[in-house]
């Protein structure tokens, strides 16, 4: 019996299970996959506090995961398959075992947005990606798109920028959401064009992906794109297909109150997957610590 098992690995996850660790609760992380989620895939992060010059989104994590484990924390590669809550614990399923704690913190994040289009599928892993920092390095001296408007999309063209022989960022608006300094550095790079008011209809190749067929949101006319490589970047989607009718969600992100308690008393959320306005990572240890101090005061009572 756990007093405490955290489903998540990221930021929100494994702060938590600092606070809980270091309260002396027998702590559980299930990790999923891998270690981190969408933070560990950030080549740097630049508005974290701490560090004046940036840091790596893998070695942020990896800093986390240390931290915790100095507090005996233990960190598991299983995923959860599985909630039921018993009488006086919660019992999950995992990929390989059962587990039964006092108390749970779902930390699950949230995944890619796809695009959803003719051959984004056929072309995973060959042209297709959801992570510059991942797969960028296939990309050298290659041209490359990125579709999406938002800070990640602005990012990952400027990464891509240092790799491929030119980036061409498709957007569906006219206007970014990106933040305004990242814009500039956008607007100054020579090797990166917009494509602005067009959606990707089809992803065509034949091993690999050469080409890209873009539609006019206005007068839908259509035209052809040469490219090696497409990095999709339009948003996220909440993982949370595993706690719908388990705890209360809104547009797939579970509802809390202000200490981070969800819907069924023991269970709390914290991060990406929380109904909230922002998601930074800052924002997510902010959750972190207040899940893992409301389970330690739950606890007690």
């Amino acid at each position: 019996m756990y007093d405490v098992i955290i489903i998540g690995s990221g930021p929100a996850g494994l702060t938590a299970a600092i606070y809980t660790g270091r309260a002396k609760l027998r702590t559980l992380v299930l990790e999923g996959a891998a270690l981190g989620g969408n933070t560990a895939l950030t080549d740097k992060i630049d508005n974290y506090p701490g560090f004046p010059f940036g840091i790596d989104g893998s070695e942020l994590i990896e800093n986390f995961r240390k931290q915790a484990e100095r507090f005996e924390v233990e960190i598991v590669m299983e995923e959860a398959q599985g909630l039921e809550a018993e009488q006086n614990n919660i019992k999950i399923t995992t990929d390989q075992n059962v587990y039964h704690s006092r108390a749970l913190i779902i930390a699950t994040g949230a995944k890619r947005r796809q695009l959803n289009v003719v051959g984004e599928e056929d072309f995973l892993g060959r042209g297709v990606s959801y992570c510059a920092t991942c797969d960028g390095a296939f990309f050298n001296d290659l041209p490359v798109a990125v579709v999406g408007g938002g800070d990640t999309a602005v990012k990952e063209a400027l990464h891509l920028a240092d790799i491929a022989s030119h980036v061409y960022l498709i957007h569906r608006r006219e206007g970014f959401r990106a933040n305004e300094t990242a814009m500039e550095k956008l607007m100054a790079n020579e090797k990166v064009s917009l494509i602005l008011n067009r959606v990707v209809e089809k992803i065509e190749g034949q091993d690999f992906v050469n080409q890209l067929l873009l539609k006019d949101v206005g007068s839908e006319e259509k035209e052809l794109l040469e490219v090696e490589g497409i990095f999709i970047s339009i948003g996220l989607v909440p993982d949370s297909k595993l706690f719908e009718g388990f705890v209360e969600t809104k547009d797939g992100y579970i509802v809390t109150d202000a200490n981070m308690g969800t819907s069924k008393p023991g269970v709390f959320a914290a991060g990406d997957i929380v109904e909230k306005l922002y998601r930074q990572v800052a924002t997510a240890v902010g959750d972190g610590a207040l899940a893992g101090i409301s389970v330690i005061d739950y606890l007690k009572e």
